[in-house]
């Protein structure tokens, strides 16, 4: 156990008791226990492997490389339709983390094993994405933020186009697109 992150399982949370119980489940697996994103992270050898959040509804595990895990139990979520390699497993109670502790120990051992083998997880391109019509507009208008755009690493191209495409309206787009031109013209991703 991390002292730094003691603090995370005393907090008063309404999966409380259930977090502590994963926790004890994880370090039984003989990670290193890290503070990321503000929340508990798993490690091997410096590589994240899972760590624990918790939501209104559940808390969960989260799997880094989950999309690769075999999954015989079927437990895995695809968190959200961007989230392209993480899986979770979600808990109600304390009760079905207790059931399911030999599964998540079969599974935190094949991750490891997943991330000893060096085994890269398969990313959607970024021409996959949904290109936003008002986004192509721009680039169609302006060939230095088309330059700057294509010059950003496939990460931040991901990036700004599920943020440009996610609002329903289109002059929300647009107005999206206008705050990051400068962004992307100083060759800088959404959040830099």
């Amino acid at each position: 156990m991390n002292p730094k992150v003691d603090f995370y399982f005393k907090k008063e949370d309404k999966w409380q008791k259930e977090q502590a119980k994963l926790r004890t489940i994880i370090l039984d697996c003989h990670l290193t226990e890290e503070l990321k994103w503000g929340v508990p992270c798993y490690t091997y050898e410096k590589s994240n492997i899972v760590l624990i959040h918790s939501f209104k509804d559940y808390c969960a595990v989260l799997f880094m490389k989950g999309v690769m895990l075999k999954d015989p139990k079927g437990i895995l979520i695809q968190q959200t339709a961007n989230v392209q390699v993480a899986r979770q497993v979600r808990f109600t109670s304390l009760k079905e983390i207790e059931k399911l502790a030999s599964t998540l120990k079969e599974y935190i051992f094949e991750a490891v094993e997943l991330e000893e083998s060096g085994v890269k997880a398969p990313l959607k391109k970024v021409s996959e994405f949904t290109m936003p019509e008002e986004f192509q507009a721009e680039l169609d208008r302006n060939p230095a933020l088309r330059a700057a755009f294509y010059d950003l690493t496939p990460g931040r191209q991901r990036g700004y186009l599920l943020h440009f495409a996610a609002p329903k309206q289109s002059k929300t787009r647009v107005s999206r697109v206008e705050k990051y031109i400068a962004h992307i013209l100083d060759g800088k991703g959404l959040d830099d």
